[in-house]
């Protein structure tokens, strides 16, 4: 699948890059399964409460367009497969491997802090979400500390 313009590269210049860092992809991982693995984490997220409703995607969305510099068919499609993906493999280990093995641990954290900014999306943090996020944290191997202070930092943007 293409999702529009490389949007691996644009993923980590966003996120890593302003590290002063650019990474390249040696992981063996193909840039859309990359897009995929970070975009359906972050479906998973706002789906877990029961509810994936519309300012939760519309978080999604903003999130891949602004920060990712996608286009709006662009990340339409992609929030789409990854609804597919998470669909037909309910589990986020294959997810989380990908992420993992591609990113390192500051861009881990980065991934992380998004998806707390997409389990608040709707105002309100369920415990399924929170369960989903602190398992997350232990896949991708980040601190709750790290993980604490990536949801301070998007609680805070979420109010801007």
């Amino acid at each position: 699948m293409y999702y529009g313009d490389p949007m691996l590269a644009k993923i980590r210049t966003f996120l890593f890059e302003q590290r002063g860092r650019a990474q390249s992809t040696d992981g063996g991982h193909s840039r859309e399964e990359l897009h995929l693995a970070a975009a359906a984490l972050m479906v998973e997220a706002a789906r877990l409460d029961g509810d994936f409703d519309a300012a939760e995607r519309a978080k999604i969305s903003d999130i891949l367009r602004h920060r990712f510099a996608l286009d709006d068919e662009s990340a339409s499609t992609l929030i789409d497969a990854a609804i597919g993906a998470v669909d037909a493999i309910p589990e986020i280990y294959g997810f989380t491997r990908t992420l993992r093995q591609n990113f390192d641990h500051g861009e881990r954290v980065a991934m992380l802090e998004l998806l707390w900014e997409v389990a608040y999306a709707d105002g309100e943090l369920h415990d399924y979400e929170a369960s989903l996020l602190r398992q997350v944290t232990g896949l991708l191997y980040v601190t709750d500390q790290e993980s604490g202070a990536a949801r301070k930092r998007a609680l805070e943007r979420l109010r801007d």
